[in-house]
């Protein structure tokens, strides 16, 4: 029957899921055991404040602002996810376990890839730059999803048009790695004063935000849950998760300042993890309040989400121009804008109108790390 095949599809590709985040994991651990204390140090250092803030809005995109009010009532309806609350449900989908992918990614192109060079053999470099082409424009195209839940008023040919300009925008500013650093800082600093308008507006005060907070806790009691799909939807999360992985490794592996590689471990999990949780906190008040958003806000929010998916596109889209050679040094300015914002552009529409969907980017990416996996053991045995 079809459905029964579909069921098996998905129980199938739910196991491969499971065993990659369980291996990641695992190899995660081994590398802070065995090469904790080994130094690491891209070839742009940066320091600590400046590295964090741009992997954080590199790392994270449109979704963070603007897919919390709309899955805090999935969260608190559906059965799967009884054994927590929505905010514990919602910090697990995008804080602290997860980053460890960005861990495992970032330590291999430090320490390891330089050794290796897997990612320069054209069959991986060629998936590899698929990927992140793909990806990128998965994350322009939330944006153009979850306009209308913000500015219900919004038509449909300025929706695409505010998608269209920000994918511009993007590629405009990965002319230039100052732009996406500069960019990085103050999309940091927006967004944190986005947080703090919210929590100041909602009147929760100290005590509310600490009791809103404290919801958080049932995701660490409950860790080992969040290592397996918890629900199709939980799935597609930790799918989307490992399509970001490898490339955002790659580029924020070249500015990670001198530490030693346990400080680059702590850094990721608990970092990025302490603006989430302050984020989602104020956001949850407002969803068991009832309370609505004001207009301004509501305006700020989307402001800040277009600015998140200009931060995450530029920094991918330089990332896969320096991997083809596709600059602008080498295209010209006008040819380059041209080029890569009708690729983007395209692709946006492919995830609109064709059955495309990032779970099969994130598939193609388990795909990747099996075979460096691979290619590493056989390198080993062969030197043995």
């Amino acid at each position: 029957m079809p459905g029964a095949s579909r069921y098996d599809t998905v129980e199938v590709l739910q196991a491969i899921l499971s065993a990659a985040i369980v291996v990641t994991l695992l190899t995660s651990a081994v590398i802070v055991l065995g090469w904790g204390r080994q130094p690491v140090q891209g070839p742009i250092p940066l320091s600590l404040l400046g590295f964090m803030a741009l992997l954080f809005t590199s790392g994270l995109d449109v979704g963070l602002i603007m897919l919390p009010l709309t899955e805090f009532p999935v969260y608190a309806r559906e059965p799967a996810y009884a054994f927590a609350n929505p905010l514990a449900i919602a910090f697990g989908s995008w804080g602290f376990l997860v980053w460890g992918f960005y861990f495992l990614t970032t330590f291999y192109f430090l320490a390891v890839e330089p050794r290796v060079r897997l990612f320069e053999l054209p069959q991986v470099k060629f998936v590899n730059n698929v990927v992140i082409v793909g990806t990128c424009a998965f994350t322009a195209h939330l944006l153009l999803q979850n306009l209308p839940f913000y500015v219900p008023s919004i038509g449909e040919p300025a929706r695409y048009g505010v998608v269209a300009l920000a994918v511009l925008l993007s590629v405009l500013t990965s002319t230039h790695i100052r732009y996406v650093r500069v960019l990085s800082v103050w999309s940091m600093w927006l967004f944190g004063a986005l947080v703090a308008a919210m929590w100041l507006a909602s009147g929760m005060g100290v005590g509310g935000f600490v009791s809103s907070a404290a919801d958080i806790g049932p995701y660490f009691t409950n860790l080992p849950r969040f290592v397996s799909p918890i629900s199709d939807y939980h799935a597609f999360y930790l799918f989307w998760w490992f399509s970001w992985s490898i490339m955002i490794g790659q580029f924020v592996s070249r500015f990670v300042g001198g530490m030693r590689t346990w400080h680059l471990a702590v850094s990721l999990l608990v970092i990025p993890s302490i603006p989430l949780a302050a984020w989602f906190s104020v956001l949850y008040f407002y969803y068991r309040q009832g309370a609505t958003v004001h207009p301004v806000l509501t305006v700020a929010m989307v402001a800040v989400g277009i600015l998140f998916v200009i931060n995450s596109l530029d920094s991918l889209i330089r990332l896969y121009s320096d991997n083809l050679g596709l600059t602008a040094r080498r295209l010209g300015t006008a040819r380059y804008v041209a080029a890569h914002w009708l690729l983007m552009y395209a692709l946006v529409l492919a995830f609109q109108f064709t059955p495309l969907q990032i779970e099969w980017i994130g598939l193609v990416v388990i795909g990747l790390y099996a075979a460096v996996y691979g290619l590493l053991l056989r390198a080993v045995w062969r030197r043995d």
